[in-house]
């Protein structure tokens, strides 16, 4: 595929890194050529230096014959005008924007064909802001994400002590939700899937990936560690776009919250807009003495916020100290978040992962309704709709065990209609229109993956 990414930021670094390493056509614009140089010295990909929003710039880049357009500039304005360029100009047939205000897409009479031409709309702060939700309303979980409209959650539980799982080995872990709509789809240690190993024993500390019936998630997380506390009072270090969102949002559910800022310009802001009883605090998250002030041993919840991967990590290990209960830092690059999460901070949330989960289903091949960057974003589920029949389709009316998957890949639920939700096994069978969750250990299996579910030209 012939990608055109106008903006070389953090959100357009991580997009082109993302997609060029699955053997796509990358061209990436900045006016910035400072941040264009990295890019072109590490990756296989085309840079150009200029203004997206010039016709002859985007004309340089290829738009002519590109396939898909990421405008994922800081300005909301930039991505709009380019996206609006790009379709009456260069027809290319799909446009993704960043949008960064809250108001533009409730509006979708200004961002459709008749208005800025926008196919589709990427948040980070909304992704990031929905993964937190979740962590927060199960505090268990080091990753949550939703397929099916929610109907169907795979949840990353650190296993516990006593749990049913331990001493079990990887071939033998059917059976551990009985009752439950469950499935353990992945287990793993120090970074590396056990599953391709059945003779191997899952012990305590081990992560499990569990697929569940959303209504069941309570239960399932009962089986894998102990339930912990509700959460019910949070502090926000950092009240940048991410940090206010997350405010507003859990405020609005009845949460205890305060917010940390530093720049006092900005808190009076966060005091003007947030809720009367959300509490505004000037200073910082490294600031012992204010910390200290603040009874941290009585936070559920600690959510480190701010751009500076550092000052999340400082901030993150002082409320450890002083007693938080869980911390949860937001961490851009990954070596970082990898080598952080599980010692000192419970979970580090990469804010591009958040935001590539979001992109790739627009990316995917196929009818894709959803995907999901898990185990710190080197395996991947998705929801894709089955189509055609068993002439027309690799899927439809064959068993499970008969679709020819790449090695290591498992189709691990179904969700039929609007009631029938189906954990899968080698003798489910297929149908029309199901709705199929597959998992892919790693991602260079996804193109594989995709062209099973792409009919052929006689279902036309």
């Amino acid at each position: 595929m012939k990608i055109l990414i106008v903006g070389a930021g953090r959100v357009g670094v991580s997009v082109a890194e993302n997609l060029v390493s699955e053997r796509n056509d990358i061209t990436v614009v900045d006016l910035n050529a400072e941040q264009l140089a990295p890019l072109q010295e590490h990756f296989d990909l085309r840079v150009v230096h200029g203004d997206a929003c010039q016709v002859s710039v985007l004309r340089k880049a290829g738009a002519d014959d590109a396939d898909l357009l990421i405008a994922c500039a800081s300005l909301d304005a930039v991505n709009l005008v380019v996206c609006k360029l790009a379709r009456q100009v260069f027809n290319v047939p799909r446009r993704i924007a960043r949008v960064r205000s809250a108001e533009l897409p409730e509006m979708p009479e200004l961002l459709g064909e008749g208005g800025f031409c926008v196919d589709a709309v990427i948040s980070p702060e909304r992704s990031v802001s929905g993964y937190l939700n979740k962590l927060i309303e199960f505090p268990e979980a080091l990753q949550m994400v939703e397929f099916a409209n929610g109907r169907l959650s795979v949840m990353t539980l650190r296993v516990g002590e006593g749990s049913p799982l331990v001493a079990r080995r990887t071939d033998e872990l059917a059976s551990v939700f009985p009752g439950i709509n469950a499935r353990v789809i992945d287990v793993v240690r120090r970074g590396r899937s056990l599953l391709p190993r059945p003779e191997l024993r899952v012990a305590a500390g081990d992560e499990a990936l569990v697929i569940v019936d959303t209504q069941h998630a309570r239960r399932a997380v009962r089986q894998v560690r102990s339930a912990e506390k509700s959460v019910s009072r949070v502090m926000i270090a950092g009240g940048g776009n991410i940090g206010i969102r997350v405010a507003r949002e859990l405020a609005a559910e009845g949460y205890n919250i305060r917010v940390i800022e530093r720049d006092i310009k900005r808190c009076e802001y966060l005091a003007e807009t947030l809720p009367d009883h959300v509490l505004v605090l000037h200073g910082s998250g490294t600031d012992e003495d204010l910390l200290e002030g603040e009874s941290i041993e009585d936070m559920d919840t600690w959510l480190a916020l701010t751009s500076d991967d550092e000052d999340n990590i400082m901030s993150s290990l002082l409320a450890k100290r002083l007693g938080a209960r869980k911390v949860i830092a937001l961490i851009n690059r990954q070596a970082y978040g990898e080598l952080m999460q599980g010692s000192h901070i419970d979970v580090a949330i990469s804010p591009a992962q958040a935001t590539m989960s979001e992109l790739l289903r627009h990316v995917r091949r196929g009818d894709i309704v959803a995907v999901h960057r898990l185990r710190q974003g080197m395996a991947e589920a998705l929801e894709v709709i089955a189509h055609g029949d068993r002439r027309t389709s690799k899927v439809v009316g064959r068993r499970v065990e008969d679709v020819r998957l790449p090695r290591g890949a498992r189709i691990v639920a179904l969700v039929r209609g609007d009631e029938e939700i189906i954990m899968a096994d080698g003798d489910t069978l297929i149908e029309t229109d199901d709705h199929v969750i597959v998992f892919a250990p790693t991602r260079r299996q996804i193109p594989q993956i995709e062209s099973l579910f792409q009919v052929s030209a006689a279902f036309f």
